[in-house]
């Protein structure tokens, strides 16, 4: 069946156009010409073209059933004025009971099927949505970490950055190969702002240092060495006993041609004196004294340019922001390296004025082994800052993959493991339902070509004629009827008793009544055999014109007839559902009154479509009939009278209802009701409501009468009722009363 219809952007229906939903079995639909019925018939009948593209119809089980629409345009293409050959319908009209039970049991076949069907593709949708709850919970989940590091990283996310869907799918796929050592965020933040930010340029390596010449100097055996004067000089061992030889040795440079001791300041100084000192600092003593002054000029200048070396490291990485010098550290040892060798220096020049005073100088290759592993270190650095540059698209794939590996870590393997195994089961739920739905929809279809085959074996569409020519002779159209057409297979024409083809010659009422007909033929069978036994909806369009009164009862009650069989508790026909639109207020009165009652029940509901300024709108009125008589509408006064503002609505609805069915139709008067009351006190209170109905009614009412009207309303509906019942009419009344309930 149908579950709903929407119609907009065409014809009368504008861009917010009707939404038709709660059809049910039977639906009938009331509105004036113009107003836009057909149009709904057209796109039932047409959904496929192109003036459609913009209305939708729902289907129950998202099953389409074969629609078959009369309206204008289905007997415009049925009837073929031409030559008056009109195709024949085939149907099961010449099938055994037997036959027929075989098709009816396999059509109930195809129908539980198409129910197991419909209960697990619900599950599959169920699981689908589930699937698609538990992906998108995890997109967000996902998609949060993104936003919290997308302008973090955004040169290695591109082509990721624009879509969650896209972004989650190269989460699951790095997740299942990205191998890269998990990095810091601070690691990689450097590694991207340094190193990718842009492509950097080569850095050139630290010098290096070579601190051998200080460890040979300062491990030179001569620093310890006591160096004094030649030990076999007569004054050797007057010195040797003071132990002033480098006070007497600092002396020497003042001993000149002048006989005055530069240490007593006498004129001792003699030749002799000047001899032996001479003797005592002979060639062995001034060679150590060379080596100590060049050991010291060697060491001092190798002094002054290590320090003048590092300190130009220093300032050259303290202002390179790509350094890979750890500086703090360096210059804490360089000060450390200044200080040791300035000490040196002044140990050496010590030893060089005391050349008897043996001296220990300062180890400096602990303190250069630490510079030495520093400048290493940052060469070290430095070449593999070289090297990625040399392999710049190898390192920038490598850094996006620690990049995603960094935000894999954020999300968490817990949480995708959980992801990607509940996903599994779902996908294998839904898998394994589907591989179900396949094999009923492979026994549904084997189980329909059984039935094709079996409708081609009792199909026939003499029945058909047979049925149309009952109906034609049942309702007095006796002067003309249906036969074979004498040139085509499976073909009818229509002809006068005389044997004359009449499909020119009938009128209008005429050709309503039999295109009807035929229509209802078709509704029961089909044009080719295979196709007899498949279910149906019918639309039916103002099947009534002005002109086809004559007709009007006879085409209302085959309608009725459907609707009968349509809402059956076990409904074993092809037709499912009805849908009808009429502008003929009689026959929308006689097709819908059903049973005894003119509202729907549950298999029936009720719409009516109106136009204004020149857009149709619709109402929906479910199970309440919108269209009644005049005489129902009186009994709706009185059950609604409470609601009414109207204070003239109740005694006029009384009055008319009993002249319309005592006076009119029963054929008594007012002296008859009244002696219907046995006691003259109930005479009394009929007279007063004759009375008070007729003042409702005719006279001009006053404030004062109102408030009167109001206050006896409720006790003259009882006198009302009273009539009924003592006229013996009390079914009457109870049925009027109560008719929306049945």
């Amino acid at each position: 069946m149908i579950d709903d219809i929407k119609i907009l952007k065409v014809a009368s229906y504008d861009n917010n156009g009707i939404h038709i939903t709660g059809l049910k079995k039977v639906n009938f639909f009331y509105g004036p010409n113009g107003c836009g019925k057909t149009t709904i018939s057209n796109y039932l009948a047409n959904s496929e073209s192109d003036e459609f593209t913009s209305c939708s119809v729902t289907w129950e089980r998202s099953a389409p059933l074969k629609t078959l629409v009369y309206n204008k345009q289905f007997c415009k293409d049925n009837f073929d004025t031409s030559n008056g050959n009109i195709a024949g319908v085939f149907t099961l009209g010449q099938a055994t009971k037997e036959n027929l039970d075989t098709i009816a049991q396999k059509k109930n076949e195809v129908d539980k099927l198409c129910d197991d069907r419909q209960k697990l593709e619900k599950t599959s949708t169920s699981s689908n949505e589930k699937l698609k709850r538990h992906e998108d919970t995890f997109s967000d989940d996902g998609w949060r970490v993104y936003k919290q590091y997308e302008n973090d990283f955004k040169k290695a996310l591109h082509g990721y950055r624009g879509s969650k869907k896209i972004f989650i799918g190269k989460i699951l796929d790095e997740y299942k190969s990205n191998s890269m050592k998990l990095l810091s965020f601070d690691d990689l933040k450097m590694k991207g702002d340094i190193f990718f930010d842009k492509k950097p340029q080569k850095i050139e390596p630290l010098s290096r240092i070579n601190p051998l010449k200080f460890q040979e100097i300062e491990e030179d055996s001569i620093w310890r060495k006591i160096i004094v004067g030649k030990k076999d000089v007569d004054i050797a061992a007057l010195i040797t006993k003071l132990g002033n030889s480098d006070w007497v040795n600092q002396g020497r440079q003042y001993i000149g041609e002048d006989p005055t001791c530069p240490f007593c300041q006498k004129a001792t100084v003699g030749e002799l004196f000047t001899q032996q000192i001479e003797e005592y600092f002979d060639e062995s003593f001034e060679n150590n004294k060379n080596r100590l002054a060049l050991l010291k000029k060697d060491y001092q200048q190798s002094y002054e340019n290590m320090v003048a070396t590092l300190n130009e490291i220093k300032q050259s990485e303290k202002s390179n922001p790509y350094t890979k010098l750890d500086v703090d550290t360096f210059s804490l040892h360089l000060k450390a390296i200044d200080d040791q060798l300035s000490k040196n220096v002044l140990l050496i020049q010590r030893k060089l004025e005391k050349t008897s005073q043996p001296i220990e100088l300062i180890d400096t290759k602990e303190t250069f082994d630490a510079i030495s592993m520093l400048i290493g270190d940052a060469n070290k650095e430095i070449d593999k800052h070289n090297q990625r540059i040399d392999n710049y698209d190898q390192e920038w794939k490598s850094f996006k993959k620690s990049v995603w590996n960094f935000l894999i870590g954020k999300l968490g393997e817990k949480r995708i493991n959980a992801y990607e195994k509940n996903k599994d089961s779902f996908q294998k739920g839904i898998a394994h339902t589907s591989d179900k739905i396949k094999n009923i929809s492979e026994r549904i279809k084997n189980l329909e070509n059984e039935i094709v085959d079996l409708n081609k074996n009792v199909t026939s569409v003499q029945p058909a004629v047979d049925e149309i020519n009952r109906s034609l002779s049942a309702y007095d159209f006796t002067n003309f009827s249906i036969a074979d057409s004498p040139e085509l297979s499976n073909h009818y024409v229509i002809k006068r008793d005389n044997g004359d083809l009449a499909h020119h010659t009938l009128s209008e009422g005429e050709i309503t009544f039999i295109t009807f007909l035929y229509f209802i033929q078709l509704a029961k069978g089909a044009l080719d055999k295979e196709s007899v036994t498949e279910d149906r909806v019918l639309v039916i369009d103002d099947p009534i014109c002005s002109l086809d009164s004559n007709v009007l009862h006879v085409v209302s009650t085959i309608v009725k007839d459907l609707i009968k069989k349509i809402t059956a508790k076990e409904n074993k026909g092809q037709i499912k559902q009805l849908i009808l639109l009429t502008h003929n207020v009689c026959f929308h009165k006689e097709a819908s009154f059903q049973g005894g009652r003119f509202n729907g029940n549950k298999d029936m509901h009720f719409w009516i479509l109106k136009k204004s300024k020149n857009i149709t709108f619709i109402k929906a009125y479910k199970r309440n009939n919108p269209i009644k008589s005049s005489y129902e509408l009186l009994w709706q006064g009185l059950k609604e009278w409470e609601k009414n503002s109207d204070v003239t609505l109740l005694p006029n609805a009384m009055r008319r209802i009993i002249e319309h069915y005592f006076k009119f139709l029963g054929n008594v008067n007012d002296d008859y009701l009244i002696k219907q009351f046995n006691a003259v006190e109930d005479q009394q209170i009929f007279r007063s409501l004759i009375s008070w109905m007729h003042e409702g009614s005719h006279a001009i009412i006053d404030p004062l009468y109102v408030g009167m009207l109001d206050s006896s309303a409720e006790q003259y509906m009882k006198v009302f009722k009273k009539i009924f019942d003592n006229t013996g009419n009390s079914g009457h009344y109870e049925m009027m009363m109560n008719k929306e309930n049945r």
